[in-house]
């Protein structure tokens, strides 16, 4: 009887153990397949991320980047905006209309005539830009947004007058003054880039329509903005703007901030290419003729 138990007892733990391997070897295979889709996952994953930020499932690879029309001059296009004032104008000629000599330029404003000169040889692009703009009345009815009585400029050009406006183009500087590092038996004098009556684009690298006016020799601002022109006439009616002051966005008195008295363009023109003549006039002969 006790054999008969014993044998029993081996044949049970037998099949226990049986069982158990059979488990054990099942817990070991669903941890194999476990852990080689873990591998293959992660592996689809890492290959997704780095498609992705090569930008492989987009449509267009380039689609984010900047388009830029360029010739002589370089327009880089933008996405109109009503909600920031980027107007829809189109981009200016690839190739500056002269490449010599000055343009007159004036500026209209409900304080007073603003008479200037676009400087064709030094800022080309500059200034068919602002011949292109002027010609779409770009600038008409629009606000001088910003004035800086510590900076002596006063900003305008921003369609909406809140210093975000402009057309649906930017392009690079151009005749930007040279350092006084770049020269130094410069006078301390010469560290002042922009004496009173200089014109120039106020965002460097993405200069759009947005200009300066300074109104006062000694500006502190550094040589970073494009000169393309010069105030010939009236500079004493941005003087005497500045003199009133400018206001914050609560209405107080502020060094920097919405000029007290309202300087509105009313209407930005610019003259005939230098060389340029009017219809001749006729003459005595072909008049005498024609009676």
């Amino acid at each position: 009887m006790a054999s008969s138990r014993d044998r029993q007892r081996k044949l049970a733990r037998a099949r226990i153990e049986r069982r158990m391997a059979r488990r054990a070897t099942k817990l070991r295979r669903k941890r194999q397949v476990q852990a080689g889709v873990g591998a293959v996952v992660a592996l689809l994953l890492v290959t997704f991320g780095t498609v992705w930020l090569a930008g492989g499932f987009d449509s267009d690879p380039d689609q984010n980047l900047p388009t830029v029309v360029a010739g002589d001059c370089a327009w880089t296009l933008r996405t109109p905006d009503d909600t920031i004032g980027v107007r829809d104008t189109g981009n200016p000629p690839l190739s500056p209309s002269a490449k010599e000599g000055t343009r007159t330029m004036t500026i209209n404003t409900n304080v007073g005539q603003i008479d200037a000169t676009l400087d064709l040889a030094a800022a080309p692009c500059s200034a068919e830009s602002f011949a292109f703009l002027a010609g779409k009345n770009f600038f008409d009815n629009s606000t001088c947004h910003r004035l800086s009585t510590t900076d002596f400029v006063l900003q305008c050009g921003d369609p909406i007058g809140k210093g975000t406006g402009g057309p649906s183009y930017t392009f690079i500087d151009e005749n930007v003054p040279a350092s006084a590092e770049a020269s130094p038996s410069a006078s301390p004098a010469a560290t002042h880039y922009y004496p009173a009556g200089t014109l120039a684009l106020a965002n460097p690298g993405t200069n759009g329509s947005q200009f300066l006016i300074f109104y006062k020799d000694g500006s502190p601002l550094p040589p970073s903005y494009s000169i393309f022109g010069k105030v010939t006439k009236g500079l004493d009616v941005i003087e005497k703007v500045a003199k009133e002051g400018a206001l914050d966005g609560e209405g107080k008195a502020t060094t920097d901030g919405a000029p007290k008295t309202n300087v509105t363009i009313t209407k930005l023109t610019v003259g005939d290419l230098p060389g340029a003549s009017a219809s001749p006039e006729p003459s005595a002969t072909a008049t005498a003729s024609a009676q």
